[in-house]
């Protein structure tokens, strides 16, 4: 064939194969594992804290995480599987402010709801809770789509670049955490869209309670203890130098519980996360846990832990509830979500406000009934006791929050 014989290129073949070659290379250019080999190849794992196993295995077109915390005491383990993705990711790209990395993964868990964690890392990260983003799972069904953009991602050419799944704090119990594929990709935060499920960010700052729309006084409050499964406790007195003030004290296996009236609420969304308001009365803590537990693990002890209602008798009084009334034969397990809402610090003084975020899930499951109210219990040896709902000077337990116009 002569030079000049060449047929003519129809311009838009042309751009289509173009489109498709950019495609081509960009998509080679990301990370992408759709666990659909015979062996999982390039992931490792490990665990922490408390006293729990984990194993990564490979499944029919997906990856299992096999987790057994039944060994488990204070339900502060955490299993990760973590992967190097320098290879993969243009790590120049994400020294452009307007470039940051994606990670995605489509999930499902053995219990719900419950809540899983993207972290991304690197060999120089020494604040490891920077990119960590919390998603909640809210049923063992079906499978859900969650994705993490960071923010000012600190990495550069020649840093090892690692992606997470983190299983956190679920119970006692075993579990497994399905992963359909896990993928990563270098995108432009103006145009790449929302990130997908439902995201809760991990120990949000504490917003000034007032500014939020509702703010509505304990229903219900009362202590049970499973010591003494069947008896009542809303006769509670705790001394003060101004006399005998009406409380709840937790510690060791005996519990707050709380319920609100929010009925008329039924069917509204909420805008955001909400604020739990406790005023303190007494507390009393201490222990050398980090000394004896390592530095890591022993500043997990010592908190305040705020927990979902999912079961138990929804019309308890709180002058005939007991422990075995309440939760009506069933496990703890049954009764309460063995995942936490939030762990918190109690550091303010008699008299003092001590608030704990409902994440936005949590407070839409409180709307819709579907949580029945709020356990709070303490971790670690820790005595604290806060004003009952029969006082009626502002020192009542509270909920904060604000609804979806």
């Amino acid at each position: 064939m002569k030079e000049n014989s060449l047929m003519p290129i129809n311009p838009k073949k042309f751009r289509l194969c173009l489109v498709l070659l950019l495609i081509a290379g960009i998509s080679r250019a990301q990370f992408y594992d759709d666990f659909n080999k015979d062996k999982i190849e390039g992931w490792f794992f490990f665990t922490g804290d408390g006293n729990v196993s984990m194993d990564l295995v490979q499944m029919d077109g997906y990856a299992r995480i096999r987790i057994d915390a039944t060994k488990d005491k204070y339900n502060v383990w955490w299993t990760i599987i973590k992967r190097d993705i320098s290879g993969f990711v243009d790590l120049r790209k994400l020294q452009d402010p307007a470039y940051e990395l994606r990670v995605e993964a489509k999930v499902r868990l053995s219990a719900a709801p419950r809540r899983l964690n993207f972290m991304i890392n690197t060999q120089r990260t020494t604040n490891f809770h920077e990119h960590l983003m919390e998603f909640d799972i809210p049923d063992i069904s079906n499978w859900h789509v969650i994705s993490y953009t960071t923010k000012n991602l600190n990495v550069r050419p020649g840093d090892t670049l690692y992606v997470q799944l983190d299983a956190t704090d679920l119970g006692w119990d075993k579990y497994y955490v399905d992963i359909d594929y896990y993928r990563a990709d270098v995108v432009n935060v103006k145009t790449a869209g929302l990130d997908k499920g439902e995201a809760v960010p991990y120990h949000p700052p504490i917003p000034d309670a007032n500014t939020f729309s509702y703010h509505l006084n304990v229903a219900h409050d009362c202590l049970i203890n499973s010591d003494f499964p069947g008896i009542n406790f809303n006769d509670w007195r705790i001394k003060t130098p101004n006399g005998d003030a009406n409380g709840f004290s937790v510690s060791g296996n005996q519990w707050a519980i709380l319920k609100w009236d929010l009925r008329k609420f039924k069917g509204r969304k909420v805008d955001q996360a909400g604020l739990l308001e406790l005023t303190t009365l007494a507390l009393a803590n201490g222990g050398n846990y980090c000394e004896v537990y390592g530095a890591d693990f022993g500043m997990e002890l010592g908190k305040i832990r705020v927990i979902e209602i999912l079961s138990g008798d929804p019309e308890w009084d709180q002058e005939k509830v007991t422990y075995d009334n309440f939760t009506q034969g069933k496990t703890y397990a049954a009764v309460f979500n063995t995942q936490m809402i939030y762990d918190a610090d109690l550091t303010v003084v008699s008299g003092g406000k001590f608030f704990i975020t409902i994440s936005k899930p949590v407070m839409q499951r409180l709307l819709d009934g579907t949580t029945r109210g709020l356990l709070i219990r303490p971790l670690g040896a820790i005595d604290a006791a806060f004003f009952a709902s029969e006082n009626k000077s502002g020192q009542e337990p509270k909920l904060h929050f604000n609804l979806k116009q």
